[in-house]
């Protein structure tokens, strides 16, 4: 996943938090989890295992990054993790700008530990999520050794993209009114359709060298399967329980991204025909 050394990268649309910082506010509706791991019963089992909450340790602070002088081209985005979540973002947003006339500009939050957002607080077990009451994605750089280590992910830069990417389908769903629109199975997998109509067309944003190869792609479809509600529950509860599903078994995740993937039309990602 290489960025052209020359592409502009803008820091703006990426804020670092550091430890505990974020929205202040009062809540602004319900946070759209893009990590699988945030359905209720998972997510509590996640809280259990890392042992966070009742009498846990506080998460050590971290001092937010300037991104503005750390990231700045492509070169810097092959170099550093947060400069690389800043060229992720800015490529997503470019291709929604171009695809729908709806689209509005949302930042991403880097933060450490725990964070405050419009629609309430959130650790790092939540994975990372979407908050419609501040139009915002909220991103715990952690998540992604978690997502290896307890989850068996191979992880990668690809992978990480892909998760960012499933983000932003949310706060496309969100503008054009679709997070209303039932069962939360569906609109799970339309973010992940939209995450793979992205993949498609990245390379039309100007910020990458080529198209990606196989394998990056590969990466993100072992990360969509790893975060299936069968297979975290399978890790976490010893058993699998189809109807509290809530983002879609392993083979469903992986097969609405490739249906994105493969002809890279917005058009293919109708909710009615997912889930």
């Amino acid at each position: 996943m290489d960025f052209r050394d020359q592409a502009d990268l803008d820091s703006s649309q990426v804020e670092d938090a550091g430890g505990g910082g974020g929205f202040s506010g009062p809540p602004g509706g319900m946070i759209i989890g893009g990590g699988g791991i945030v359905s209720l019963i998972v997510f509590v089992l996640v809280m259990v295992l890392n042992n966070v909450g009742g009498g846990a340790e506080p998460a050590q602070q971290r001092p937010p990054s300037n991104l503005s002088q750390q990231c700045q081209t492509g070169k810097d985005a092959d170099q550093s993790e947060r400069c690389r979540v800043v060229g992720v973002v800015n490529s997503i947003q470019d291709y929604w700008k171009q695809e729908i006339s709806e689209y509005r500009v949302a930042k991403t939050v880097l933060y450490t530990g725990q964070v405050r957002t419009a629609c309430g607080s959130a650790d790092s077990s939540a994975g990372p999520f979407y908050c419609p009451g501040d139009r915002r994605v909220y991103l715990d750089l952690s998540f992604f050794d978690q997502l290896h280590r307890q989850f068996g992910a191979q992880g990668g830069p690809f992978a990480q993209a892909y998760v960012i990417a499933h983000e932003y389908g949310h706060h496309v769903q969100n503008l054009l009114g679709a997070l209303d629109a039932g069962s939360s199975v569906p609109v799970e997998l339309q973010a992940d359709c939209y995450a793979g109509v992205w993949a498609h067309n990245a390379t039309t944003t100007g910020f990458y060298e080529r198209p990606f190869t196989q394998t990056e792609i590969a990466q993100a479809l072992d990360a969509a399967a790893a975060v299936g509600d069968d297979r975290i529950q399978q890790r976490t509860m010893g058993r699998v329980d189809p109807e509290s599903f809530t983002h879609g078994s392993s083979a469903q995740r992986v097969n609405a991204f490739e249906r994105g993937y493969q002809n890279g039309s917005p058009a293919d990602c109708d909710l009615n025909d997912l889930g």
